[in-house]
């Protein structure tokens, strides 16, 4: 059964509050209309369903603009393997440029609803318009970096770091959408959180509780969060929990690891529904 329902809203950039982050700030009027040509409807997506599989045909990029979804590769051995999580504001689909097919599935883990961004409407706008065509080559630099820090915590870290380091990058990403930087509910399942982190469900849920007793978080249920002690979760992220002296400048992929669970100091400004994560 097809679980996606393509319907034709009326799709307008001006009014969305996530249009920073896909499209490039300070577009002038006439080029903000220009820009919402690129987007052809939006989708609505049923939870556990799939937006696209692997092998699909690449045809455009997509827009979270309301719930959210994960990337997930599934082995010979049909183990899955979740590889990104996906929100409100992310760009996706970057993964069928090279060969012209997906290389992953990105199932719904709630209802949600995509904006469509066919790839030869980018490609002719950006022709006459440079600014979308830097912020493209951006969004995909940032998945890029994003990659790469995952597999410095999947290569380096204990199972307490990681979960820290994962924690605290979703807290920065909901701060940039408006929401709070403490508080939030998690939509993937701790399975879901084992298969992206490198470890077993057990170790999830053994390591929630353990911050919860150390006084790091508080759990309201399995999926509500809120971080008590953010300094002592990045100092635990940074592998730095039973060190005293402080150690100096970081430097190479200390250095990057400490700018990922830092985040940025300020909100981007723009907000996304609330009702979006509610």
């Amino acid at each position: 059964m097809d679980t996606r329902d393509e319907h034709h809203p009326r799709v307008t950039c001006t009014s969305c509050l996530l249009r920073e982050m896909c499209l490039p700030p300070g577009l002038s009027r006439d080029e903000l209309a220009s820009a919402e040509h690129l987007v052809s409807t939006r989708l609505r997506i049923r939870r556990g369903g799939a937006l696209y599989r692997y092998g699909d045909t690449f045809k455009s990029l997509y827009v979270v603009w309301l719930g959210s979804l994960k990337s997930t590769l599934t082995s010979d051995e049909s183990r899955e393997q979740v590889t990104g999580f996906h929100m409100a504001g992310d760009m996706l689909g970057f993964d069928g440029l090279g060969a012209g097919s997906h290389a992953f599935d990105a199932v719904a883990l709630e209802n949600t609803e995509v904006c469509v961004f066919p790839y030869s409407r980018i490609e002719e706008a950006a022709a006459t318009l440079p600014s979308l065509r830097h912020h493209f080559y951006k969004l995909m630099s940032r998945e890029i970096v994003r990659k790469h820090s995952s597999m410095l915590m999947l290569g380096s870290m204990d199972a307490s770091e990681r979960l820290a380091t994962f924690l605290l990058d979703l807290s920065v990403r909901f701060e940039m959408r408006g929401y709070s930087r403490t508080e939030f509910v998690l939509r993937m399942t701790r399975a879901d959180i084992g298969s992206f982190l490198g470890v077993t469900l057990e170790t999830v849920s053994r390591v929630m509780s353990q911050f919860t007793r150390d006084g790091l978080i508080d759990l309201n249920g399995v999926k509500q969060v809120r971080i008590v002690d953010p300094d002592r979760l990045r100092r635990l992220a940074l592998g730095q929990q039973r060190k005293t002296p402080d150690p100096g400048p970081a430097r190479g992929p200390v250095a990057r690891l400490r700018a990922l669970v830092q985040g940025p100091a300020k909100t981007s400004g723009c907000e996304a529904p609330v009702e979006q994560f509610a």
